[in-house]
């Protein structure tokens, strides 16, 4: 019988991958392995290694239960070889395959080591789609074909025809495909917010957070408290926990943001359904029944719909769809250093201090915080796209670049010049003010525009759109700014201009500080 080498990798945690489906389990071998490349091909978050690691370990030891043979090598075992490559090679002299199985990866730079393998090693290697994607790399390629402009909302309609999800007959249920405008209330400091489900470290857990101290120590972010999921049981309790308690209030306040409520009413499981503890279908599918049950309105079941299999696979389809020069762009020629407070949080923002905070003590915060505050500042200080893609890909734990990548560069930068999004998410203080508590314990005022106590997101906007006008007034989804911009005084433009001079300077000082 013929003997076959199966990878698998950290973000492959399930066993219904590809590369498992025709597994024999008499003669075939996976092979799982933590290796340093990976953790270190950027300085990875201490509790996103020591997640990933726990997991890894945990579905090991899942699939030797099944009865699979596994070569499982540890980061510290004796002779790893710190790379796939490196390892499959070992691995081949051990197991002597007749050939190798993989799924895809989720990254463009491990794909193209992979087409490298048959040659490398004198074995056929066969390079399998993921299958745990609702849209496969192919379908999306041949929905872009021809289009003018790929917009998510036309892509998220036919992904919801396609599973029959919030459906009535051949229309939207309720009439309407989209109820965004119903997900944008703001904060209310009466919220009661649950507290999020944990999971206490096992053995094996407390082990791997043992090595990323040693190994890690010099990494972004706090190890402990840690109490992510490492197993799919643990998974499922997480996406349950969400179901029955936050996602009745998820539709109104999904944008909201409350200073020491790092979790919201937002589902917490980016984690798991990113490294295959939670296979996307079965999420949705949960919410859409919590929806006909009469437990959770339309606009919270839609929503959380929407992110999953409109925004998610859309994001995936526009990476490998323009990858690998998708990394490279810039459009709006942005080049200023990022500041070392993003590292340490020591600024007299809130809003950035309270989000940095959190992101270190969790490797987590949620969509608006990234987009709107995080990402917002760096859009409008201009901050170079690739040092602020390796932050976001370095900060948290459900970041790949397949997800990273196309919503940092594409939705928070527009360094893609609209491929992705119809326009910049530039925004001032009053945005920031009106979604969270944040400015109220903040050193600036935010509704004061310009001088030395003005929110510096009040004169960053209007910068920005003076810097970036010959590029972006033609926008239509602009034009009320540059309305607005035209009628303004002279004498408030270079009040703006200077103010925004200053800081940017100071800016740039932090940075080389740091």
């Amino acid at each position: 019988m013929k003997k076959t080498l199966r990878l698998i990798l950290g973000d492959q945690l399930s066993q219904e991958i590809s590369s498992l489906s025709d597994i024999d389990r008499e003669n075939d071998v996976v092979l799982m392995c933590e290796v340093m490349e990976e953790a270190t091909y950027v300085k990875h978050h201490k509790k996103k290694i020591a997640f990933i690691f726990a997991a890894m370990r945990h579905f090991g030891r899942e699939l030797e239960k099944e009865g699979i043979a596994v070569r499982y090598v540890r980061l510290d075992d004796s002779g790893n070889a710190g790379s796939f490559t490196g390892e499959i090679r070992r691995s081949i002299e051990i197991v002597r395959p007749d050939r190798i199985v993989v799924t895809e990866p989720g990254e463009y730079r491990v794909l193209e080591a992979m087409k490298t393998w048959d040659t490398a090693f004198g074995l056929p290697v066969e390079i399998r789609s993921d299958t745990r994607f609702l849209c496969s790399i192919e379908e999306f390629k041949d929905w872009a074909n021809g289009r003018k402009a790929l917009r998510m909302e036309f892509f998220y309609r036919e992904m919801r025809r396609k599973h029959g999800l919030l459906m009535d007959g051949d229309q939207p249920e309720g009439g309407r495909w989209n109820y965004d405008s119903q997900n944008r209330k703001p904060h209310s400091g009466a919220l009661f917010i649950p507290k999020p489900h944990t999971t206490e470290p096992d053995a094996m857990t407390r082990e791997v957070m043992e090595l990323v101290n040693a190994r890690f120590s010099g990494h972004f972010g706090d190890l402990e408290p840690f109490y992510f999921a490492v197993k799919r049981e643990q998974a499922l309790k997480v996406l349950e926990n969400f179901i029955h308690e936050r996602l009745p209030y998820f539709g109104d306040f999904q944008d909201a943001m409350l200073e020491g409520q790092p979790w919201m009413y937002h589902a917490h499981i980016s984690f798991y359904l990113n490294c295959g503890l939670l296979n996307p279908l079965e999420v949705v599918r949960a919410a859409e029944r919590a929806y006909r049950e009469g437990c959770v309105p339309l606009n919270a079941a839609e929503g959380f719909i929407r992110q999953i299999i409109g925004w998610r696979e859309y994001v995936r389809g526009i990476y490998w769809l323009q990858m690998p020069g998708y990394a490279e762009q810039n459009a709006l020629n942005a080049t200023r250093a990022l500041p070392w407070f993003y590292w340490s949080g020591e600024t007299d923002l809130n809003c950035l201090k309270q989000c940095i905070g959190e992101t270190r003590a969790n490797a987590y915060a949620h969509h608006i915080q990234r987009l709107m505050v995080l990402g917002n500042f760096a859009l409008l200080a201009g901050l170079d796209p690739k040092q602020v893609n390796e932050w976001y890909l370095v900060v948290y734990a459900d970041a790949y670049e397949w997800v990273e990548l196309p919503n940092v560069s594409g939705m928070i930068l527009f360094a893609d010049n609209g491929y992705l999004g119809s326009k910049p998410y530039a925004a001032g203080g009053a945005y920031i003010n009106k979604m969270s508590d944040y400015c109220e314990n903040c050193a600036y005022d935010v509704k004061v525009k310009t001088g030395p106590k003005a929110c510096p997101f009040n004169y960053l906007y209007w910068n920005f759109m003076i810097e970036n006008e010959a590029r972006l007034r033609k926008n239509p989804r602009l034009s009320v700014a540059y309305s607005t911009l035209n009628k303004m005084q002279e004498e408030k433009r270079s009040s703006i201009r200077r103010d925004a001079e200053n800081f940017l300077k100071k800016l740039h000082e932090s940075a080389e500080d740091g």
